[in-house]
């Protein structure tokens, strides 16, 4: 597979303006906050046991290995909704397949970074993706900033919602995830680790994804159905083709109903046609390799919204130079990616 130069995201054009200033997030674990929204509770018997867990500067992965010791399963029989950030203070569900095993002393993994917040059984695991939501709460501080223009852009987040890329975490520390993907998909890699394999493949899928996003937020039509659309509904995974946005599509758009999308590569034909095909089609062409790749190992064709809503957002100022938010996002969406709509912002727990 010839090497393909491939943008990073903060390369990628925002889509309310400039950023309103700059900031540090991360300083400290409580700076940066994620409780997981289930969306659903646990059923009280079965095989897999739900444990729900506190976690400080502490990565999914790792924890599930820690888990999989504990529990003296394979590590395939632990699952989680997703990843969650290390340099955190995050609230995050995993199960755990006991298959008549006999179900250790949770209580004991607990230790200054991991605290255990409740135990359950469920009949079915818990699979990638299976949350409603997360709510966040994050701590900007060294704020130098319009503020003014901080909460005007503040406002329009709210009411207009935020384009919905893939944040720079999906792609591993300097897009290595990306290179590892294109060394999976010419044979060049090896074998690898199951979990690390899904990392690769999906970084290859979101960067095409974000490419996309990109664009339509170039042309200035992230947030508007072209024809041969297809729209996404709001909180579902369900969505529809158009032919041509009538005046219907255009309110239920205005009113964030539903969604322009954009794709999740994979075997099969687009559900796109038209203007929206034709586009897609000219700004993937140049990442055959990527595509092939992912046809290959098997996936479908999906569609995921370009635009989401920032559900609950609300901000204050503690004190002269921080900014405080909390909002939250559906499952798969990125807290980084609304900070980089507002601030220039730089991680301690980076530098």
């Amino acid at each position: 597979m010839s090497a393909v130069t491939w943008r990073r995201l903060e390369h990628m054009p925002l889509a309310h303006g400039g950023a309103a200033g700059s900031g540090l997030i991360r300083s400290r674990a409580e700076d940066f906050q994620v409780h997981e929204q289930l969306g659903f509770a646990p059923d009280g018997e079965g095989e897999h046991v739900f444990v729900q867990i506190r976690k400080r500067d502490t990565n999914t992965i790792w924890l599930s290995r820690q888990l999989a010791r504990h529990a003296g399963v394979p590590l395939r029989d632990v699952s989680y909704a997703g990843l969650k950030d290390r340099h955190a203070l995050t609230t995050q569900w995993f199960s755990i397949r006991l298959a008549g095993r006999p179900e250790p002393e949770w209580s004991t993994l607990e230790s200054p970074q991991i605290q255990l917040l409740q135990v359950a059984r469920h009949r079915r695991k818990l699979k990638t993706g299976a949350l409603r939501g997360n709510r966040f709460g994050l701590r900007v501080r060294a704020l130098q900033a319009d503020l003014g223009a901080l909460q005007q852009r503040l406002a329009q987040l709210r009411q207009q919602g935020m384009p919905n890329y893939f944040g720079e975490q999906r792609f591993g520390h300097d897009y290595a995830n990306l290179e590892q993907a294109q060394a999976l998909f010419d044979g060049s890699l090896g074998r690898v680790e199951r979990k690390l394999r899904g990392l690769f493949i999906s970084a290859a899928r979101s960067q095409l994804f974000n490419e996309v996003l990109a664009a339509r937020i170039a042309q200035g039509n992230w947030n508007q159905p072209l024809a041969g659309e297809h729209m996404k509904l709001a909180g579902s995974r369900s969505g529809f083709a158009i032919e041509e946005p009538d005046a219907e599509v255009l309110r239920r758009c205005r009113e964030m109903d539903i969604h322009p999308s954009g794709p999740l590569w994979g075997r099969g034909r687009p559900s796109i046609s038209r203007a929206a095909l034709a586009l897609e089609t000219a700004v993937l062409e140049p990442h055959a390799g990527l595509r092939n790749g992912l046809e290959h190992v098997g996936l479908e064709q999906e569609r995921r919204p370009l635009r989401i809503a920032v559900d609950a957002l609300e901000w204050s100022f503690p004190d002269s130079d921080s900014l405080w938010l909390e909002f939250s996002l559906p499952a798969g969406s990125y807290a980084t990616v609304l900070l980089r709509e507002l601030l220039t912002v730089e991680s301690a727990a980076m530098s």
